[in-house]
């Protein structure tokens, strides 16, 4: 499975485009996962929207993953779930997680990141890498040297998320994610489709090359 380009749906900054119009233009441009995430609306409604997303990355060929509910996730069919330091255990979501069913989890530590993963995850996530204006609560940037110390640490996919640009998105390849997660780099631009394809050229050349050619 290809964890290059993972896209974070965010109505707050897409120009008034839904979640779902969000997804199905990202994925245009070559997204590999779709997460959808929304703290604001109630289950009922964040469960059709769920169920739209999940026809559009079928579709696509790509992953879908839920933020924070196993509930809407396990309803909707969905590939994964994304959980935070705050939410439920990991391992206790793998116990009535479906057969194949991916679990990743935000990490901000190597401590953190080796407890995942012997709890059952499949993916980790360094958020926030740098300063980002997406996520209130995110806290300042970890940096490069740690996102090395947890690549270093695990052997689980490790992905990019927080302040990651066009312009430096090459430099957290380098550094050992094997993804980008992103928000407003893509979501947030007027032309999705576009920016999404930019990014995943980017994050392409930078594995191929070593070093991102543009950076």
């Amino acid at each position: 499975m290809a964890f290059d380009l993972y896209v974070v749906t965010d109505e707050a900054i897409g120009f008034g485009r839904s979640h779902a119009r969000q997804a199905e233009l990202a994925l245009r441009g070559g997204a590999d996962i779709i997460q959808l995430r929304d703290k604001t609306l109630p289950d009922d409604q964040l469960l059709r929207v769920a169920e739209e997303i999940r026809h559009l990355t079928r579709d696509a060929g790509a992953l879908f993953i839920v933020n924070d509910s196993p509930a809407i996730a396990f309803a909707c069919g969905a590939d994964g779930l994304h959980l935070g330091q705050q939410d439920i255990p990991v391992a206790t979501a793998r116990k009535h997680a479906p057969p194949g069913f991916l679990i990743g989890t935000s990490v901000g530590s190597v401590a953190e990141a080796v407890s995942a993963e012997r709890a059952g995850a499949d993916y980790l996530a360094l958020s926030p890498v740098f300063a980002t204006t997406s996520k209130a609560d995110a806290g300042n940037g970890f940096g490069l040297a740690r996102l090395k110390d947890i690549r270093d640490a695990t052997r689980l996919p490790l992905i990019a998320i927080g302040g990651i640009t066009h312009v430096n998105v090459g430099s957290v390849i380098d550094a050992g994610a094997d993804g980008v997660a992103v928000i407003s780099a893509v979501v947030g631009a007027e032309d999705i489709s576009a920016a999404a394809a930019e990014m995943k050229a980017r994050i392409l050349a930078a594995k191929q090359q070593g070093s991102s050619p543009y950076f």
